[in-house]
């Protein structure tokens, strides 16, 4: 009783709350991979070509969405980050994210498809022969459509999240580099970067994150092999055999460890300069 009576416990119990219904699922899921055969499952997906392709596929294709959002987001942010104090500037930028994922996909296919806009407009132009000469970058193996359309999505996010950190840069720092002889790219690396550092490896945890395991957009304009993990998954689970629903919670199982360790690294290489510069202070 006296644990309840506690005011801090009760304000951080919603949160625990919250964070044990993922954790359970988790447990769950690794549970039902392992079943009554052990690692079997995961020798077994280990082993499979069509697991390492959609790995590599996977991985490949979150990780460019990931890094051409961040640095569109970032040129963006750094060039025109003044506009955006103005409302209706910011909110030109962020209506995107008003949208679903899927909503961009499909704005994709209609914009970019063999059949789409955009070929059709350069073909009345005069400008390609047949629409059906125009690039696939739908449904393609190279992951053209997932690209732009996590892109697409995923630079407002990344204005969002770096904005305030612009706002919060004195110019007096700018002005300190000029007057000892610094160009714009001294300016980026000494003062823009160690406010931005933190949150551009924030940002790239969520976007990656997010990308490597969402369904929607590869379901929508992806290919049937390579596939990313999120459709493998799903083939796996809702699949005719039973005998694959094991398989799907280890692949999921696996992608989670992955990114739970790619989360820690960053979390470790963040923090071991503070680390460091505790150290010296105390000394």
């Amino acid at each position: 009783m006296k644990l309840f009576k506690n005011r801090t416990f009760l304000l951080f119990l919603p949160v625990a709350i919250f964070l044990m219904i993922p954790f359970y699922g988790f447990i769950h899921a690794v549970i039902q991979s392992l079943g009554e055969e052990g690692l079997a499952h995961y020798e077994e997906i280990l082993s499979s070509e069509r697991f390492l392709s959609s790995v590599s596929y996977s991985v490949r294709t979150a990780g460019i969405a990931t890094l051409v959002s961040i640095i569109l987001g970032l040129g963006f942010t750094k060039f025109f980050h003044p506009l955006l104090t103005n409302i209706s500037p910011r909110l030109m930028v962020w209506i995107p994210m008003l949208f679903p994922h899927f909503v961009w996909g499909y704005m994709v296919i209609l914009m970019l498809s063999e059949t789409g806009w955009l070929p059709q407009i350069l073909a009345a132009a005069g400008w390609l022969e047949n629409p059906s000469n125009f690039p696939v970058w739908t449904r393609d193996p190279e992951g053209i459509g997932i690209i732009i359309t996590y892109v697409w999505k995923e630079v407002p996010l990344v204005i969002l999240l770096l904005f305030p950190v612009y706002a919060s840069i004195r110019p007096e720092y700018y002005a300190l580099v000029d007057s000892l002889g610094g160009n714009a790219w001294h300016r980026f690396t000494t003062v823009d970067l160690p406010h931005l550092l933190p949150v551009l490896v924030e940002t790239f945890l969520i976007i990656f994150s997010f990308t490597l395991a969402a369904y929607e957009v590869p379901a929508l304009i992806g290919t049937t092999f390579p596939e990313m993990i999120s459709v493998l998954g799903y083939e796996w689970f809702y699949g005719s055999s039973w005998d694959d629903r094991p398989l799907a919670f280890a692949a999921m199982v696996m992608t989670s460890l992955f990114l739970l360790g790619l989360t820690l690294m960053s979390y470790y290489g963040l923090s071991r300069p503070r680390w460091r510069a505790m150290r010296g202070d105390r000394q």
